[in-house]
C-alpha cells in the first residue's frame, strides 16, 4: 500500500473529495516521514509542522463544507527558501544575512497560501543560489537520496532532495540558468522552468523563473494552474492567460524534434548521459515523431560574457557587505566574484549583451524551425556531496550548464524529466524546451514521454543505493 507521504497531488485531491483521507491525517504523515529522514538529507529550513497542522486543520473543514479553494487544497508543499513567506526570514542559502522575518508572501508563495495548500518548510540552498549543488554556509549539507554521498544539485537542492525523498508531493524552486533542472535530473524527478514571467516572482530578473518540482508532469500541470496566476508585484510578468493545464494527452506523431548533443561549449555528454538522451529520441521516433540533429548554437564568447557579468554583479552585492559579514560567505563564491572587481566598461557591457542579445537570440532561433528541442539537462551524473559543482573549480564554474542556459537567456519553456539512470544508480534526466511561452505544449510532451518511457524504479528510501 503506498505511504500517505508518497501520494501524487492529483490522488489526494480525489481522496480528500471521496471523503477516503483527511489533509490532517496527510500532514501528519508527511511530518512524520521528513523527521525521519531529515537527520541525513538536511533538505528543509524553517521546518514547521505546527504551522503546517493549522494549515491541514483549515483546509479539512474546508472540505466538510464542500468548499475546498482549488485542486491544491490540502495539499503538502515546500518553498525554496528565497521564496518569502510572511513572517519567515529568507537566508539566502549564506551566513552572511541577517536574519529578518519577510514582511508579505512573494507570488509563488500567495498563490499557494491562496490554493489552500499546506506549507511543510522551506527547502535549503547554496549561498545565494550561485552553486549547482546543496553546500551552503548557512544549512546543513543537502544530500541526494539516491545515493547519500552525492549531491542533489542546486540551486535548488533541497526541493530536489525533498521530492525524490517523498517529503509530499509539491515543491517549488528558482532557476536562472538550471537551478531547477539540475536538482530535477539529478534526483530524478520533474522540474519546470516556465517561460519568463509566466510565473510572477519577486524580484524579477533576467532569465529568473519559478517553477513546480515533483514527482510527475500532471502534478506539475496542477501547480502550474495556481503559481501562473497574476501578480502586479512582478514588473516582468506575462499577460495572464487562462490555460487547461490539466489537457496533457497529445499525440507525438509528426512533431519535429530537434536533438541537441553538442551545446558548442561546456562540459560533454558523459556516455550513459549521451546514451540514455539518445534512446529517449529513438522512442520518440518510434512513436511518429521527426528527429532531427542540431548543430550548436551557442558559443564560448556567450559563456565566458555571461560568467564575467554575473561575477560582477555578484561581487558588488558581496562587497557591500559589511568585512565581518563578508567573510562568511563561502570561500569558492568568494573566489568565484573576485574577478568582478577589476573589470573594465567596456567589458561589462560585453557580457551583458552576450546575455541579453546574443545567447537570447541565438537560442530563440535555433529552436524556431522545431516544435522542440531534446538534450540532455546535465553532461554529466550527481557529484559528490562536499563539492558546489561538478568541476568544483571557481574558474570553470559553468561548464555544466552549457543545456540549460539557453531556455534562460532565450526566455523559453524547459523540463526535466527522468530518463534512465547509471549503472551507478544515479538518475539521468532528459530536457525538452519549447519556443517561448509554450509551457503547456512542454508538459504535453513531457507527459508524452512518461508514457514511452520504461516504467520507471521505485523511489529511493534515505540511506539506501538504488
Amino acid at each position: 500500500m503506498t505511504a500517505l507521504h508518497d501520494l501524487s497531488a492529483a490522488e489526494l485531491g480525489a481522496a480528500y473529495r471521496r471523503g477516503d483521507l483527511s489533509p490532517v491525517e496527510v500532514a501528519h504523515s508527511v511530518i512524520a516521514h521528513v523527521q525521519r529522514c531529515e537527520p541525513v538529507l538536511h533538505a528543509t529550513w524553517a521546518f514547521d509542522p505546527e504551522t503546517a497542522l493549522a494549515m491541514a486543520s483549515a483546509s479539512q473543514a474546508r472540505f466538510a463544507k464542500g468548499a475546498p479553494l482549488s485542486p491544491l487544497d490540502g495539499v503538502p508543499v515546500t518553498i525554496k527558501e528565497n521564496i518569502a513567506t510572511k513572517g519567515v526570514p529568507l537566508p539566502l542559502g549564506t551566513a552572511a544575512t541577517v536574519l529578518v522575518p519577510a514582511p508579505e508572501d512573494a507570488p509563488p508563495a500567495a498563490r499557494l497560501r491562496e490554493a489552500g495548500a499546506v506549507f511543510i518548510a522551506k527547502t535549503t540552498m547554496p549561498d545565494y543560489g550561485m552553486l549547482s549543488s546543496g553546500l551552503s554556509s548557512f544549512h546543513e549539507l543537502a544530500r541526494n537520496p539516491w545515493d547519500t554521498t552525492k549531491n542533489p544539485g542546486g540551486s535548488s537542492a533541497g526541493a530536489g532532495a525533498a521530492a525524490a525523498a517523498g517529503y509530499g508531493p509539491l515543491h517549488i524552486g528558482t532557476d536562472i540558468g538550471g537551478s531547477i533542472r539540475l536538482p530535477a535530473a539529478w534526483c530524478g524527478i520533474v522540474g519546470l522552468k516556465p517561460s519568463l514571467g509566466r510565473v510572477p516572482i519577486k524580484p524579477p530578473y533576467a532569465g529568473r523563473a519559478a517553477g513546480p518540482m515533483t514527482r510527475s508532469v500532471t502534478d506539475a500541470a496542477l501547480m502550474m494552474a495556481e503559481l501562473s496566476r497574476p501578480d502586479w508585484r512582478d514588473t516582468m510578468s506575462l499577460p495572464y492567460q487562462r490555460f487547461d493545464w490539466t489537457d496533457l494527452e497529445r499525440d507525438v506523431k509528426g512533431l519535429r524534434l530537434g536533438l541537441l548533443m553538442d551545446a558548442g561549449w561546456g562540459l560533454p555528454a558523459e556516455p550513459e548521459t549521451a546514451a540514455a538522451v539518445q534512446a529517449a529520441a529513438r522512442r520518440f521516433e518510434a512513436a511518429g515523431a521527426i528527429v532531427e540533429p542540431m548543430r550548436p548554437f551557442t558559443t564560448r564568447e556567450m559563456a565566458d560574457g555571461i560568467d564575467l557579468f554575473w561575477r560582477v554583479r555578484s561581487w558588488l552585492d558581496i562587497s557591500a557587505l559589511p568585512e565581518e559579514r563578508r567573510a562568511k560567505v563561502l570561500p569558492f563564491i568568494r573566489a568565484w566574484v573576485a574577478r568582478g572587481e577589476h573589470v573594465t566598461t567596456a567589458q561589462l557591457f560585453h557580457g551583458y549583451t552576450q546575455m541579453a542579445v546574443a545567447l537570447r537570440d541565438a537560442s530563440v532561433a535555433a529552436c524556431q524551425p522545431f516544435d522542440f528541442v531534446l538534450s540532455p539537462v546535465s553532461p554529466v551524473p550527481a557529484f559528490p556531496a562536499e563539492w558546489a559543482m561538478p568541476t568544483n573549480d571557481p574558474d570553470r564554474a559553468m561548464e555544466h550548464i552549457a543545456f540549460t542556459l539557453p531556455a534562460n537567456m532565450g526566455e523559453q519553456p524547459a523540463i526535466s524529466v527522468d530518463c534512465g539512470h547509471t549503472a551507478a544508480g544515479l538518475p539521468i534526466g532528459l530536457q525538452i524546451m519549447g519556443r517561448r511561452h509554450d509551457d503547456l505544449g512542454v508538459l504535453r510532451l513531457a507527459r508524452a514521454w512518461e508514457r514511452l518511457r520504461d516504467p520507471p524504479r521505485p523511489w529511493p528510501r534515505v540511506g539506501a543505493r538504488a
